[in-house]
């Protein structure tokens, strides 16, 4: 992990708040002039503390009105079948995230798709189809109130 300082952490503030703002009015928010910023930026992508950018779609304009959150137990635990289950999961493009977690079930992924419908047909057509997989529990969001919220940075050494 890289060593961030507080300009590297006011830099990720600034691009959490808006990826398409400028070096220089970045630069501007950190009080660094431009070359340093650009600099620090490339390190921050360089070291992967900045994955990528992308735009943030309201999943409702575009189609997709029904998010459910899908508890997955694993029959016969294993590190092969954990390993064989993780890459079907990542492997279906409906599921926008995914854990491993500790609790009642082994995995949770959270689904997207345009309704009710076109979720059974993904659990009956692929969910259910997924091996060793012992349990499926669905979860359905009535509303979403806060979805890729900025992370609430460290403050800087």
């Amino acid at each position: 992990m890289p060593n961030l300082d507080k300009f590297d952490l006011a830099i990720l503030e600034c691009l959490q708040e808006d990826a398409r703002a400028t070096n220089v009015e970045i630069a501007e928010k950190v009080n660094l002039s431009p070359s340093p910023c650009l600099r620090r930026i490339r390190n921050l992508e360089k070291a992967g503390v900045i994955r990528g950018y992308r735009a943030d779609i309201d999943r409702k304009e575009v189609g997709l009105g029904l998010t459910v959150f899908v508890e997955f137990k694993v029959a016969h635990h294993s590190r092969e079948n954990s390993q064989s289950q993780q890459a079907a999961l990542l492997a279906i493009p409906e599921i926008v995230s995914c854990f491993l977690i500790s609790g009642s079930a082994d995995f949770l992924a959270e689904v997207v798709v345009e309704d009710l419908a076109a979720y059974e047909r993904l659990l009956t057509d692929t969910l259910l189809t997924l091996p060793n997989v012992s349990d499926i529990r669905s979860n359905f969001a009535i509303r979403s109130m806060k979805t890729h919220g900025p992370l609430k940075l460290p403050r800087g050494r």
